[in-house]
């Protein structure tokens, strides 16, 4: 058996296709690491842009404040105008324009009805003025702590009011109100002292977007807790997630480590499947379909049977090479990474911890990067093995290369597909669809899977299923095969 499935490496490792595959496959790793290096921007911010601001100054030019009818879109179109040009006063990435779109906006647009909406009051409208321009003085000298203390401010003022009426308020629903949005009102002070106490410069870096996401999370956990015993599946699964990214947020925001950071060696590595396993399976699947298929295009299918050996023990040598090359083309990948992104990007974003939120025990996991890959490639897998399986098994039964390659490649892609219609339609008998259980990564740490009813005991048994289904037809087909005509 040894020397059957060290002859079929050689003939693989003898095709020039699998070197251009490798190439190729190389030139995509390298032109991804060289986009999240010099392309990626996950800079997101309050900006206006060039061309839209230049048509909003063409329809206000066509306007009348004075007309009834086109005074409200007068002011607003004012208002985007006034605001872009405080706005292309600073770096597009610079916390004063967070502030000036959630502050700021507000009043100019107050300043504006005041000057052009049917109650005109020019001294309010001034008195608005002279606060924007406060405001604008502190952005100037770069004063974020004073935003920052204010905001602080108006979280206390909120939940003193709001306990306030809690106290003279007997009506029982309102008191259920009153309690949400103390409640509500807490996560923004719990965030004001987030930002005060940690020194978290408002901006668009990675402190900012989890001290954003954890406001926003918890708050949508708040609101969904009230339904909590009677939520939909869809729902369950939209509360874990906020309840997992709460938790990772939480974690950042205590250790300040960018655990979400994917444009680095690291974010990539934890990614891997979803960067580069089609790459994986395409050429998983070139082996596959050609493996058998090939001996009898070529007829060499005839010397390999005169070998004494029998016949299901040299399918079985070209089914073990073919896990062989499953296992090459990972490491392969990985290996590349490894080398393309650590050139491009250094190695010491591979100390930083991949966290996970566990929901059997509630907690949060920290884990290697390298143990979270090896877990995650294991939990993808099935895919690889089962799409190559088929490849194996049309090549065989078939001896069509063109067909074993296509088919399988053709139903991966369709996979996504037809998961979606099937958890968005709630199609309940297509739990025993293959494309379902085949990711076991949706069962890591505890998570729900894609579709109620699934659970990992009854995934194993569908793949084993499926494997069975096709490669026991794939041995008995080759054994019967009749090749005195090849």
């Amino acid at each position: 058996m040894s020397n059957l499935v060290k002859n079929e490496l050689i003939k693989i490792f003898k095709k020039k296709g699998i070197y251009i595959t490798l190439l190729i496959i190389l030139g995509f790793i390298v032109l991804t690491n060289c986009i999240y290096r010099y392309f990626y921007d996950n800079v997101s911010s309050y900006y206006y842009n060039d061309n839209y601001i230049e048509y909003a100054k063409q329809d206000i030019a066509k306007l009348d404040p004075n007309k009834p009818s086109d005074t409200a879109m007068y002011i607003d179109l004012k208002t985007q105008i006034e605001i872009y040009d405080l706005v292309k006063k600073y770096d597009k990435s610079a916390w004063q324009i967070e502030i000036i779109g959630s502050n700021i906006e507000t009043y100019v647009k107050e300043k504006n009805t005041y000057l052009y909406g049917e109650n005109k009051d020019e001294k309010k409208a001034k008195d608005i003025e002279n606060k924007i321009n406060e405001i604008m003085l502190k952005l100037d000298n770069d004063d974020w702590r004073y935003f920052a203390n204010e905001e602080l401010k108006r979280a206390e003022e909120s939940i003193r009011d709001l306990e306030e009426q809690q106290k003279n308020t007997e009506d029982k629903q309102q008191l259920e109100t009153l309690e949400d949005s103390i409640k509500l009102a807490k996560i923004d002070l719990e965030v004001a002292k987030y930002r005060v106490n940690q020194d978290i410069k408002y901006g668009h870096d990675y402190m900012n977007t989890a001290l954003n996401r954890y406001q926003s999370e918890s708050k949508n956990i708040i609101q969904m807790e009230k339904f909590k015993q009677n939520m939909q599946y869809s729902e369950k699964k939209e509360y874990n997630e906020s309840l997992e990214k709460r938790e990772i947020s939480k974690y950042i925001l205590d250790t300040k480590l960018d655990v979400n950071k994917e444009n680095d060696i690291r974010g990539i590595l934890e990614n891997l499947f979803n960067e580069y396993g089609l790459f994986i399976i395409v050429m998983v699947i070139m082996i596959a379909g050609t493996i058998v298929s090939e001996e009898f295009n070529k007829g060499t299918i005839k010397l390999l049977l005169v070998k004494p050996y029998s016949r299901s023990k040299i399918l079985l040598a070209k089914f073990f090479t073919l896990l062989i090359m499953i296992a090459f083309s990972i490491i392969v990948v990985v290996g590349m990474e490894l080398i393309v992104g650590g050139a491009i990007f250094g190695y010491d974003s591979l100390s930083v911890p991949v966290v996970q939120y566990n929901f059997n025990t509630s907690t949060l996991e920290t884990i290697n990067i390298f143990a979270y890959m090896g877990i995650s490639i294991l939990t993808k897998l099935p895919i690889i093995i089962l799409l190559a399986t088929l490849a194996f098994a049309f090549s065989t039964i078939f001896t069509n290369s063109q067909v074993a390659i296509a088919l399988p490649l053709l139903g991966y892609m369709g996979s996504q597909i037809i998961n979606q219609l099937v958890v968005m339609h709630n199609v309940k008998f297509m739990k025993f669809f293959v494309t379902l259980n085949w990711d076991f990564e949706q069962y890591l740490f505890g998570k729900l899977p894609i579709m109620e009813g699934l659970t990992q005991q009854f995934s194993t048994v569908i793949c084993i299923v499926y494997f069975l289904i096709m490669i026991i037809p794939t041995f008995i087909i080759f054994k019967k095969k009749n090749i005195k005509n090849i």
